[in-house]
């Protein structure tokens, strides 16, 4: 079950008004400083708490004996451990930076070795990703999109509102945050051409979407129910799913996108754990037909995290072009994970499943350039003049998601990307 574990009402650590990374939240990721190797990092205000160098000095000894698993350049051992470990340690870090315990507090030569600022830190994709699944689980989305493109029929296929539309993507390219890219090249077929030609993509588009972890493994040839789901769940991240809208178009017919997603999609550094986000649930929205038995899924599964998209141009400002929400997604994260493994479906610790393009009922709350633009035919103008129907080369995507209500909050660090020419 999601830990009850209640943090101190204060810390120690200097945590800047407005952070990502209060007391509460304690997300881990894998970092690396001063030439040192990649290693479990938790991030608190502008610090970054080396967990490794947290055991090495015997804070944690109680929890882990003589298993140092924080060194170790992915979190996939530490999740291994299970949820009792995944809340031990959480405790044992609201104990440790509890402002009233100098346990740690009164030791500087221990602080200078634990607590690395933020500045001097380089963070690094913080899994190892063996399997990755592509949902589709925004009625919005999904509703624009097929009103695009089946103008005169209806925009949800018939299957949509009764299952979790989902398929397998490329794991190997997802990347974390801060990892550039060349534009991809593919097969497009030009308007009113008769034969395809290979060239970069001139459509190139964001999706704005949230991931989550698998935390917990399930036997071959078993299922994993909704009201256990969250059970197998770490944690969740920020994903940008990168598309090419134009060679995804003459690709996708008849089993779906190739070439058009496999090229990158760009994570947020930091894990925020489902125990963080306990106090943001909200209720997902009402289903509008009857699901089969296997879907129900009662009570407040989803989780109300704003998530702001901007475009930053090569020497320019950035521009906010969206402003959507993890609440808005018709499909749960429970309900994704129970119909991924009906059929005995195995996961793996550290497989990642994202929820598809999340977009809102307004045209501000739009996840994806093709709606916001809406193909193309509505450009959007930055705050330098410069218009966008698509990402430019030289633009930097920006996602910034976090949860809040009144001075409890916890967000999900920067996941960004630039578009280099290519190549």
């Amino acid at each position: 079950m999601i830990s009850k574990i209640h943090p101190p009402s204060s810390t120690w650590v200097d945590v800047p008004p407005g952070s990502d990374f209060p007391l509460h939240n304690l997300p881990y990721g894998i970092f690396s400083y001063d030439g040192k190797k990649p290693r479990v990092g938790v991030a608190i205000g502008n610090h970054v708490i080396d967990m490794s160098y947290l055991f090495k000095r015997g804070f944690l000894e109680i929890l882990f004996m003589n298993e140092n698993v924080f060194k170790s350049r992915t979190l996939n051992r530490f999740i291994a451990l299970g949820r009792p470990a995944w809340n031990a340690t959480r405790k044992r870090l609201f104990e440790l930076l509890d402002e009233k315990n100098p346990e740690l507090r009164d030791k500087n030569e221990d602080i200078a070795l634990i607590l690395i600022p933020v500045q001097k830190v380089q963070m690094h994709l913080p899994l190892h990703i063996g399997n990755y699944t592509d949902f589709y689980s925004s009625r919005e989305h999904a509703y624009n999109v097929g009103k695009m493109f089946r103008p005169d029929g209806e925009p949800l296929l018939p299957n949509w509102k009764h299952i979790p539309v989902a398929y397998h993507g490329r794991a190997s390219s997802i990347m974390a945050s801060g990892v550039h890219f060349h534009r991809p090249k593919g097969q497009l077929m030009p308007e009113g051409a008769l034969t395809p030609v290979l060239k970069s993509t001139q459509q190139l588009d964001f999706e704005v979407e949230m991931a989550f972890v698998i935390g917990r493994e399930n036997a071959h040839g078993t299922a994993i129910s909704t009201a256990e789901a969250e059970n197998h769940i770490f944690g969740m991240v920020v994903f940008n799913d990168w598309s090419a809208r134009d060679i995804q178009k003459w690709e996708y017919v008849p089993l779906g996108p190739f070439l058009s997603k496999n090229f990158i999609s760009t994570i947020s550094p930091w894990i925020v754990t489902l125990d963080a986000l306990e106090p943001f649930r909200c209720e997902s929205p009402l289903k509008e037909t009857q699901v089969l038995p296997y879907l129900h899924d009662e009570g407040e599964k989803s989780f109300d995290i704003e998530i702001q998209t901007f475009i930053k141009p090569k020497d320019s400002k950035p521009t906010l072009v969206s402003t959507t929400n993890h609440k808005y997604l018709y499909w749960s994260i429970a309900q994704q994970l129970a119909h991924h493994t009906i059929n005995g479906c195995n996961m793996k610790i550290g497989d990642m499943c994202a929820s598809g393009t999340i977009s809102g009922p307004t045209p501000d709350a739009f996840g994806s350039m093709l709606e916001l633009t809406w193909r193309g035919e509505r450009p959007l103008i930055l705050a330098d003049g410069s218009k966008r129907k698509f990402i430019h080369d030289g633009d930097t995507v920006i996602m910034h998601a976090f949860a809040q209500i009144g001075s409890k909050r916890v967000g999900f660090g920067l996941c960004k990307s630039t578009v280099l020419p290519s190549i």
